[in-house]
């Protein structure tokens, strides 16, 4: 059975709920699967000295959707851990929203990947990434 984001956090401590770093960003998730994950993640709040997007933003952004996606695949006996992230930024966000959006590439036994492009409000394309994961399910499952 699928457990919505915040279902899985009411089981956290509240002190650490408030540490996520999906909260910190502001990251909404607005749907959840492990053939498909979106989000959104408001730019305002999440720049650099320039005026644009963090980077660092943008490829939290893209690991957070990545690894629930993964979370899902091995979901409920399973456990992930990322192993690489890369990250290519195409264009400036300077305003409003961006979303995420996370497709598997491979989902294996041990290993997942996972494409994760990043559009601007206008729709343009931001970033596009790539996150592989190790995954790992409880003997006997």
């Amino acid at each position: 059975m699928k457990q919505s984001l915040e279902e899985l956090m009411a089981f956290m401590p509240p002190e650490l709920v408030a540490e996520q770093l999906i909260t910190k960003l502001g990251i909404e998730i607005t749907e959840w699967s492990a053939e498909r994950v979106i989000a959104t993640m408001p730019v305002r709040g999440n720049l650099q000295p320039f005026g644009l997007l963090h980077g660092g933003a943008s490829a939290a952004l893209a690991e957070t959707l990545g690894s629930l996606a993964a979370g899902a695949h091995v979901a409920p006996d399973g456990m992930l851990v990322g192993l690489e992230l890369n990250i290519t930024h195409h264009r400036a966000a300077r305003e409003g929203l961006v979303t995420g959006v996370c497709e598997p590439l491979h989902q294996g036994t041990q290993v997942g990947t996972y494409q994760i492009t990043v559009r601007d409000h206008r729709d343009q394309l931001v970033s596009t990434a790539r996150l592989t994961c190790l995954l790992r399910r409880r003997p006997g499952r």
